[in-house]
């Protein structure tokens, strides 16, 4: 992929600076165009490991990915997995579905999937995961996604993409998550901050951001990711990567489905 059609490519004028300003103090997270224009620098100086989780993704759908179904970019933001997906697929039969409730996230992917010169169809929706219609599907991301849905919903999400999912498909999920140990939590959590801090956000900046997040990303503890997916219907569910307190997990459909 030209370096000119990559999301993650950072200019200049695409720093993240949404935290420094004065008038950033108070209220909720948003994926608002603020946070569009700056989402690739954001995420990369937010999230340790994200430049390797994505192309990894390509890797995983790669392998589960089969012909002539769905792969699922579910809260797809600025479309980073989808083109590592669309890169790695082998089967020209696959389509790729983007979905994000953004409307400016939507916008701006629409542009860096324009410019792709990926082989795969990609359908971009700007809709809410939860209502959408999902059937035929051989892979799911859910990259960072999840923690922003209300915990009480995200049972009834899972569930609904097992039953989406053909035998033997995979849903790959990242997660910022929580540890059962206060010391524990309190160590990932000066680690994370460590990391920002090297990526050059300012104490003021990750404070800021902090608070912005506290009622927006819910984050949970490993086991109850990994409790939640089995009761869903996952009969695999592995630990595929770590770093601090973000994760990301594999989880496969029983091979044989007997509801289908």
């Amino acid at each position: 992929m030209d370096t000119e059609q990559n999301p993650n490519r950072i200019f200049e004028s695409d720093r993240d600076r949404v935290y420094a300003a004065e008038t950033s103090a108070g209220g909720d997270f948003r994926f608002d165009d603020a946070v569009a224009r700056v989402f690739p620098d954001m995420i990369r100086r937010s999230v340790p490991g994200y430049t390797t989780i994505i192309p990894m993704i390509g890797v995983i759908a790669a392998r589960y990915a089969r012909p002539a179904t769905i792969c699922y970019d579910l809260g797809c933001s600025l479309g980073a997995a989808t083109l590592s997906m669309r890169h790695s697929i082998p089967h020209p039969d696959c389509r790729i579905v983007a979905v994000d409730n953004s409307e400016a996230m939507i916008e701006r992917c629409s542009h860096y999937v324009a410019l792709d010169d990926g082989p795969l169809p990609v359908e971009l929706q700007c809709a809410d995961i939860q209502s959408m219609t999902l059937d035929n599907a051989s892979v799911v991301a859910l990259n960072f996604t999840l923690q922003f849905i209300p915990v009480q919903q995200r049972q009834p999400l899972l569930e609904r993409l097992r039953q989406a999912l053909t035998p033997g498909g995979a849903l790959i999920l990242s997660e910022k998550i929580a540890f059962a140990d206060e010391q524990e939590q309190a160590r990932q959590l000066e680690l994370h901050h460590d990391f920002k801090r090297a990526h050059g956000y300012s104490d003021l900046e990750i404070s800021r951001k902090r608070s912005a997040l506290e009622q927006v990303l819910i984050p949970e503890t490993l086991d109850q990711h990994r409790k939640r997916l089995g009761e869903a219907g996952f009969s695999s569910i592995t630990l595929w990567y770590q770093c601090f307190n973000f994760v990301s997990l594999l989880a496969l459909a029983p091979e044989t489905d007997p509801t289908r």
